[in-house]
């Protein structure tokens, strides 16, 4: 494309044939002030404030419409200007509530800034009251249409950037609005809820309902919410997207950039980033879990291609506990060169992934797949190995130990009784039936606990035989720290699960086990936050049934050659860089945390390893790139039913299947469905991409 020059305010300027005015003095750096105006969009000239004078042509060209000639001699800020520019904006001011020429809260408002730029102080002219009613009841955003100047860039982004024609201009009366047809709510209009509106709107006519931000980070973790919500960083919508283009296997690479246990967290992680999709916000959040399973069903190996392993640093690690965070870190640490061996007391590794969750959860196959792929780094593995002393370990070699010993032993109910035959505890029970070792149960069981934990015992004495399963939760359903998948679950077995109950003692009467128990009411919240249960006086009733599971919460189980420092709950002590207070010696996940989850097992067991290779003398960098990043289509298209686009349901198998055995509950989606429910996600990250105004330097004094 040929060059032409101009000269714009006395310096010579060079442009591409075809550039505007406008254009040519933001590529040269010279500022002219306008508000319909935006990088990304095309030339409209409503606001009339980029006008110039132009040598040899009649009148005030606006800037962003006049195309650049050879020769051409522009005039951007001469006192004539500058007069008519202040009378233009105080006109447009007059619709407009001109508290903005004063407001110290939103000292980033554009309009604000180019107002104080042009030396805009007050308003002379009589005001005109739009008096419109704020709409405040839809998602995301808010549209306050006293504030709109009829700039058209809304308008502009939603139908040339998005493709989504949602809102135009409108006529009411004597009044030009911008609104959906026939003034429907937004998620009757097609909206894909992009909100590319909110981030082009120079007068906060549309704002974020949840705005405020003063860095880039903030914004980016308030606009992209389910990124910043995983423990580990997976980037959610990167591999959401690459579905829903039909890359499954790209997918399955963006999770295995941070993690290496997709197939594991596709079935049992607690997925905060379903709790922060913005998309919630509109109808239900995008499935976020499941679309994750369905990556590591259809993983093919194309992750391996671009896999790294350093060379070997001749330094050797020593991992105490093979569960979520000890593998993580051997595996990154292998990954990084150096040589590594988990020590496990258990038969087999996996720690809670393996001993602490069921079958019918999480299938011993996918574990066992995804433990191979972490030993093919050169991982070592020793099971049925436990280690009573960090100096053994120190004086056979390893310049540095890591402990992921978990969570394993359980806590007190501190009643009377609870040590009588016929009491199992929770850790034990479910160690016990994930190792194939034989349990007997009675027919009656109760359940003491609201967690995880005790949801999946539940449901495991359902099929080892019981009869009637009873859970006593002291607490209602709200405060119950149990993913609501798995209570939902437990209930559709037959689960009878009794809030606001609570042991007061046990005894034994032969073969019955009697329970004395309480029921409660919620008084003020406690440490946790949520309200602390209260017996009611006189409320006493008695369960009798054949066993009571108590799963009232997990501690680690430390030995005491390790002679580290510990917390009252028998976590130890770390700082910021996962160092346990002796040289060398590094914790993670349930036994630092107490008991988590698998996903932040994972983030800490990498975080430490970080932190390992550091100790080591290596950079600790432990991001690598398994698939080329792609950029979405920044046109979404028109689609009036988008909003009201259901959540995908899990399939699973049927109910009779469930209770004879402990066959994996859950299916993977087919592929149209995981799909379609991938291009549910708004495209949160879209907004981002959009170039910021083109603001005005430092105001003229």
């Amino acid at each position: 494309m040929d060059t032409v020059t101009l000269f714009i305010d006395g310096r010579e300027v060079k442009a591409k044939e075809g550039r505007t005015v406008l254009e040519a003095a933001r590529e040269a750096g010279i500022y002219i002030p306008s508000l319909c105006y935006h990088p990304d969009l095309s030339p409209f000239g409503a606001c009339r404030l980029c006008i110039v004078e132009i040598e040899e042509m009649r009148g005030f060209p606006p800037s962003c419409t006049t195309p650049v000639a050879d020769g051409m001699v522009v005039h951007t800020n001469t006192s004539k200007l500058q007069k008519l520019r202040r009378d233009i904006l105080e006109l447009t001011l007059t619709e407009h509530p001109y508290t903005c020429l004063t407001c110290e809260e939103n000292l980033g408002c554009e309009l604000q800034q180019v107002a104080r730029y042009i030396g805009l102080k007050e308003v002379s002219l009589p005001g005109i009251h739009k008096e419109i009613p704020i709409k405040e009841e839809g998602p995301l955003f808010v549209r306050d249409y006293n504030l709109c100047i009829l700039c058209g860039r809304c308008v502009r982004a939603c139908q040339e950037l998005r493709g989504v024609g949602a809102i135009a201009f409108t006529f009411r009366g004597k009044q030009s609005l911008i609104g959906t047809a026939f003034d429907r709510p937004l998620e009757d209009s097609g909206c894909k809820f992009c909100t590319a509106c909110v981030e082009v709107c120079p007068t906060g006519a549309l704002r974020d309902k949840e705005g405020g931000w003063k860095t880039e980070e903030e914004k980016e973790a308030a606009l992209v919410p389910c990124k910043p919500a995983c423990p580990a960083g997976v980037d959610v919508p990167r591999y959401v997207a690459l579905i829903a283009r039909g890359k499954f296997a790209e997918a399955v690479a963006v999770i295995r950039e941070k993690v290496p246990f997709p197939g594991v967290l596709g079935r049992v992680c607690i997925h905060p980033c379903e709790e922060a999709c913005r998309r919630g916000q509109v109808n239900d959040p995008i499935n976020i879990r499941i679309l994750k399973r369905f990556a590591a069903d259809h993983d093919n190996g194309l992750w391996k291609e671009r896999a790294l392993k350093a060379p070997a640093t001749g330094k050797k690690v020593a991992i105490v506990g093979a569960g979520p965070a000890g593998l993580t870190a051997a595996y990154y640490l292998a990954k990084f060169g150096h040589g590594v061996t988990v020590f496990e007391e258990l038969p087999e590794p996996g720690g809670m992934m393996k001993v602490g969750i069921p079958d019918y959860r999480l299938p011993t196959e996918v574990l066992r797949a995804e433990i191979a792929e972490i030993e093919s780094v050169g991982v070592e593995i020793r099971t049925g190995t436990r280690v009573e002393s960090l100096d053994g370990l120190f004086n056979s070699g390893y310049q540095a130990v890591f402990l992921g010993l978990g969570a394993h032993g359980c806590a007190s109910l501190r009643v009377e009784g609870e040590d009588c035959s016929g009491v199992i505890w929770c850790a034990t029970f479910l160690r016990e039936v994930n190792l194939g070792r034989e349990v007997k149960i009675g027919k009656k069981v109760v359940v003491v606990g609201g967690g995880n934990a005790a949801v999946d015992a539940a449901r495991t004495a359902l099929r080892l035989g019981a009869a009637e399963v009873i859970m006593l939760y002291r607490r209602t359903r709200v405060e119950m720290p149990a993913n609501a998948e798995e209570v939902d679950g437990a209930i559709e077995e037959g689960v009878d699960i009794q809030f606001l109950s609570a042991p007061k003692g046990i005894k034994k009467a032969g073969d019955v086990i009697k329970m004395e128990c309480f029921r409660m009411e919620l008084g003020e919240p406690d440490a946790s936050g949520r309200r602390r249960p209260q017996s009611l006086e006189g409320s006493e009733f008695i369960l009798e049934c054949d066993n009571v599971i108590v799963a009232i919460g997990q501690k680690p189980q430390i030995p005491q050659g390790f002679e580290l420092e510990t917390r009252g709950n028998n976590t130890l002590v770390v700082d910021d860089s996962l160092a346990a207070g002796r040289e060398g010696v590094f914790a993670g996940g349930d036994v630092v945390s107490g008991p988590a989850s698998v996903i932040e097992a994972i983030a800490a067991g990498r975080q430490a390893a970080e932190s390992i290779d550091k100790y080591l003398g290596g950079k600790g960098f432990i991001d690598e790139v398994l698939v080329d990043a792609e950029e979405d289509n920044p046109c979404l298209g028109h689609n009036m039913e988008f909003a009201a686009l259901s959540r995908a349901k899990t399939p699973s198998i049927p109910m009779e299947r469930r209770l004879n055995s402990f066959a994996e509950i859950e299916l993977g989606l087919e592929e149209a469905v995981a799909i379609a429910e991938a291009e549910r996600c708004l495209k949160c990250p879209l907004r981002l991409q959009l170039s910021p105004p083109w603001l005005p330097p430092a105001p003229v004094r």
